[in-house]
C-alpha cells in the first residue's frame, strides 16, 4: 500500500473514531505531500518518490519538535503536548528511527571510508551521512556525533 493510500485510509478511520488530532494531522500530511506533488508537475513528474516522502514527514517532524521546544520555553505545556501528539502520528509513517549506539556505529564507517580525520572533513562526513541516514536518525543528533568523532 502506498503512503497516499494509507494516509487515505487513515483519514476514514480517523474519522470514524472521531479523533480529532488524528484527522488534523493526517489531513495535514496529506495536505503537504499533494502540494508538493503538484509543485513538480510542471517537471513532469507525476507522483513523489519514496525518498521525497520521507524528506516531507521529516520536514514535518522536525517543524513539531522546534514548536515543542518552544512552547515549553514560553510555558505553554498544553500547545507543546498537542504537538506531541501531533509528532507520534507523524512518525508513525517515517522509518524506524536508528538507535545511538548504532547511529555511532555507522557514522565511524562512513569517516573511516571517506577517510576523514579533522573537523575540517565535517562537511564531507555530514554530506554522507545525511543521504545515507536520511529519515533514519535527526540531523541534529547525526551533526553531534559527527562533531564529537572528529574532533576526537
Amino acid at each position: 500500500m502506498s503512503l497516499k493510500d494509507q494516509i487515505g485510509e487513515d483519514i476514514k478511520a480517523a474519522m470514524k473514531a472521531k479523533d480529532k488530532i488524528r484527522l488534523e494531522t493526517v489531513r495535514s500530511i496529506k495536505k503537504v505531500l499533494l502540494e508538493k506533488e503538484v509543485s513538480l508537475r510542471p517537471q513532469g513528474q507525476d507522483s513523489l518518490t519514496t525518498e521525497q516522502e520521507i524528506e516531507l514527514l521529516s520536514q514535518q517532524a522536525k517543524q513539531r519538535k522546534d514548536s515543542i521546544e518552544q512552547y515549553q520555553n514560553a510555558g505553554r505545556l498544553d500547545l507543546a503536548e498537542k504537538e506531541s501528539q501531533e509528532l507520534a502520528i507523524i512518525q508513525t509513517y517515517l522509518p524506524k528511527q536508528i538507535s545511538d549506539q548504532e547511529l555511532e556505529v555507522i557514522i565511524s564507517e562512513i569517516i573511516t571510508t571517506l577517510g576523514a580525520s579533522s573537523v575540517k572533513d565535517l562537511g564531507k562526513v555530514m554530506g554522507s551521512a545525511i543521504k545515507q541516514l536520511k529519515g533514519q536518525a535527526d540531523g541534529k543528533k547525526i551533526e553531534q556525533i559527527v562533531k564529537a568523532k572528529l574532533s576526537a
